[in-house]
């Protein structure tokens, strides 16, 4: 990959997108994560107004000492670039207590995860109106477009998505490039939704480098039964990943009434 002109290019397409949807720049979640640094600096060199919002619920203290690192750089390197804390765990703490809870806590611990997600989504919006501002997705291509490693209309609710054709390793590739902190660059990539200190790794059963190879091999329409140990593994993984979350990768289904009915 060509760092510099990849960089160069997704930072003129973003500014361009703004410009011509006539917005005054981007909000972004910062979460202390390689993903979200990169998407927030990358909106940062567009020279347009960049909020980077944290939102912690019940957020480990290395996360957060994470993302006040990275914003606080990124404040000092570029005058267009703004923050906000908005702690939302009271509010999602309001929300465990009148929703009702199943005796099922595998499924309640998962519901829970997407629901901090999706406040997080809502209050980005909520943001982004009344400062005329675009959500940037902070998604890379493996999470976006091969596993489906993210929350429907949660990280996955966005106006536009700039690393959404990056493999992970390029994510990490650019972020050194552009200067991302060493201390989230080194940091096992983790979600956060779940109050623990569970890594992507151990949720998805695979690295990112395992499953950049994956989705390759799946593009050269390998099967099952080309792989044995340890590959055969986590081609199984990423291809029972893929299939079970084509529903967030499709376009919503709609019912399409015959004319003759109408």
């Amino acid at each position: 990959m060509n760092t510099e002109k990849v960089a160069d290019y997704i930072i003129n397409w973003l500014k361009e997108y703004a410009t011509n949807a006539k917005v005054n720049g981007f909000v972004v979640g910062v979460s202390g994560g390689i993903d979200s640094a990169l998407t927030s600096t990358l909106c940062a060199k567009t020279g347009l107004p960049t909020l980077c919002v944290e939102m912690p619920i019940h957020q480990a203290a290395s996360q957060v000492s994470r993302a006040e690192e990275h914003i606080y750089q990124l404040k000092k390197r570029f005058e267009n670039v703004s923050e906000i804390r908005v702690d939302l765990t009271s509010t999602f703490e309001e929300f465990k207590s009148i929703v009702p809870i199943t005796e099922n806590k595998d499924k309640v611990d998962l519901s829970l995860a997407n629901t901090r997600a999706r406040i997080r989504m809502t209050t980005l919006y909520y943001l982004a109106g009344i400062h005329g501002l675009l959500v940037a997705g902070t998604g890379n291509k493996v999470e976006d477009f091969g596993v489906g490693f993210y929350t429907k209309y949660g990280d996955g609710g966005v106006d536009l998505s700039p690393i959404a054709d990056l493999m992970k390793s390029e994510v990490y590739e650019l972020a050194t490039y552009l200067g991302v902190p060493n201390s989230i660059q080194k940091a096992a990539p983790t979600d956060g939704l779940f109050g623990d200190s569970r890594t992507d790794e151990d949720q998805i059963g695979a690295s990112y480098d395992e499953l950049e190879w994956a989705m390759e091999m799946q593009d050269q329409s390998k099967t099952t039964d080309d792989f044995s140990g340890r590959k055969q593994e986590v081609f199984k993984v990423y291809t029972r990943l893929n299939s079970i979350n084509q529903h967030k990768m499709l376009p919503i289904p709609v019912c399409e009434i015959p004319d003759s009915l109408k």
